[in-house]
């Protein structure tokens, strides 16, 4: 199976995503589209997993080749390949689904309860996470939650924290990729975020979390949402 990520920023790194892809043996490449790379041909993906980083799609004007990674996005869907999402990967596979990026009530940036929705915990996937389970926030920005999707999950400072398009689409405005190496340099970097506020911890309030579980999670959707890749002769 051929795994692509799109990263946005050096310091926003798939973490764990590095580690899954490893020990099952995918294909796994990576576009850093703030380099100019360019982007894959959607026929070379089979599993699209989009990174979150500092810029938003409510300034395509200042980020214009995100209106290229949102086709990229869309047409991965229309070829009902899984696409996952985190924080601004989120936002964005939402707006190649026609919902517009909003501001949250509130910044959250630091180690916070996530709650699922009464369809978070039925759904095929997520059902098995607690109703209640704690994981890393780093945004200003959420999701809009597009036609025919479905809200899995809201937080006390974000209404939209997960959703659900078809079977094989999920956006998530946490995050459960760092781990505790992986975040060191998201913290270095974004030491302005850290400035204090109602949802916002310190560096080390973050680094002291468990990592361990919220990657443990990740797994399970990663593993789920590989079944519905394509399978091609002689690429696991």
């Amino acid at each position: 199976m051929r795994v692509h990520y799109v990263m946005h920023a050096s310091f926003e790194v798939p973490g764990f995503i590095d580690q899954w892809a490893e020990a099952q043996g995918h294909l796994y490449s990576g576009t850093h589209v703030y380099e100019g790379q360019p982007l894959p041909d959607p026929g070379d993906v089979d599993f699209l997993i989009v990174m979150g980083g500092p810029q938003s799609p409510l300034r395509l004007d200042a980020f214009p080749y995100l209106r290229d990674e949102i086709n990229l996005v869309a047409k991965v869907i229309s070829h009902k390949k899984p696409v996952i999402g985190f924080c601004l990967g989120s936002q964005l596979i939402a707006e190649a689904l026609g919902a517009q990026t909003c501001r949250s009530p509130e910044k959250e940036v630091g180690i916070f309860p996530v709650h699922s929705t009464l369809a978070g915990t039925k759904d095929p996937i997520l059902r098995g996470f607690p109703a209640e389970f704690d994981a890393l926030h780093w945004h200003h920005d959420m999701p809009g939650i597009p036609d025919g999707a479905v809200l899995l999950a809201r937080s006390a400072g974000c209404p939209h924290q997960a959703f659900r398009f078809g079977d094989r689409v999920y956006g998530f405005q946490f995050h459960m990729e760092p781990t505790a190496e992986s975040i060191k340099p998201l913290l270095q970097n974004g030491e302005s975020d850290l400035a204090p506020s109602r949802y916002t911890q310190t560096a080390a309030a973050i680094l002291s979390s468990d990592f361990g579980s919220m990657n443990a999670r990740l797994a399970q959707v990663l593993d789920a949402l590989a079944a519905f890749a394509p399978r091609r002769d002689g690429i696991r």
